[in-house]
């Protein structure tokens, strides 16, 4: 088998999502990539005996490429999609812990942290973003593209096109903009073209934002200071504009989410120590009632403890 690329449709089968997808599988089947599509609406996501999230875990993880399509609905993802990723991504499939993790075997070290390895994580990918939506202002599509990236920083995936399309606010309706067509497609073939490189070789081919590592333009302002708001590089206001002045901080830095597994580790550790005190406290909270559907008031809870 040649290089794969992943195709996520989150929208309705055969809707705009989806046909923009589908333009950007073709253009890299054409360069030459195995590709293939999954919809979002396919998986069961509830833990349990028919959940397909280890399925489309292994179809992620066999990848050279992602590229996931999405409806934007209230300025953002569909919910199903933030489910998915909260399913299987994050500290689980964090490159930086695995590496940490497996260093800490080969010293004998056994870190007190619930996280699967799995080395091929480590593997090079690409990926790239479409987000489509019905309006034809940017307030309402703000947030798309920021939570896609969720989904792959962890991973050390590479992000190497995104685009978010306006006004195709009904059923198909995408098919009469063919510049966002085109531009599905010019995505499709700008993926396929970065495959086998990974978030330190991999070209930005993408529209330009201000951030440069991320290419996004949202940002939280403290005075003067900036931070993105997607990935936590840092700047300052100078002019009309910002100087970035460390890009350390970002999530997309191994050098960031390195240190970010030292300090679980320690938490973890300075956690354990205290294990006995934790139980006596947490016990006040125990067996307080709760109101379920379908069932009388009960004072017990099924679901496993949370943080």
């Amino acid at each position: 088998m040649g290089t794969r690329v992943l195709g996520l449709g989150c929208g309705n089968p055969g809707g705009s999502a989806e046909i923009l997808l589908i333009e950007a599988l073709r253009a890299a089947e054409a360069d030459g990539a195995d590709v293939e599509l999954v919809r979002l609406d396919d998986l069961g996501l509830d833990p349990g005996p028919d959940d397909d999230a280890g399925w489309f875990w292994e179809r992620l993880i066999d990848c050279d490429a992602w590229i996931i399509s999405a409806p934007i609905i209230s300025r953002t993802v569909p919910g199903r999609l933030k489910v998915l990723g909260d399913r299987l991504l994050g500290p689980n499939a964090d490159a930086a812990i695995i590496e940490g993790l497996l260093a800490a075997r080969l010293r004998g070290e056994d870190p007190a942290v619930p996280f699967r390895v799995d080395e091929r994580v480590l593997r090079p990918r690409v990926a790239g973003f479409i987000a489509c939506g019905g309006s034809l202002t940017t307030q309402w599509k703000t947030l798309a593209l920021p939570v896609m990236h969720t989904l792959t920083f962890s991973m050390s995936i590479a992000v190497v096109d995104q685009m978010v399309v306006e006004g195709a606010g009904t059923p198909r309706s995408v098919v009469l903009d063919p510049e966002a067509v085109a531009r599905a497609a010019t995505l499709g073939g700008n993926v396929a073209s970065q495959l086998g490189r990974g978030l330190d070789d991999a070209e930005y081919l993408g529209p330009p934002g201000a951030c440069p590592l991320c290419r996004l333009d949202v940002v939280v302002l403290r005075g003067a200071e900036v931070e993105c708001a997607t990935c936590g590089a840092r700047g300052r206001l100078e002019g009309a504009g910002v100087a970035w002045t460390d890009l350390s901080p970002s999530v997309i830095s191994l050098e960031e989410r390195a240190a970010h597994y030292r300090e679980i580790v320690e938490t973890a550790g300075a956690h354990a120590a205290r294990a006995a005190l934790v139980e006596e406290r947490a016990a006040a909270y125990a067996g307080y009632p709760t109101v379920r559907p379908g069932a009388a008031k009960v004072t017990t809870s099924s679901r496993s403890p949370r943080l």
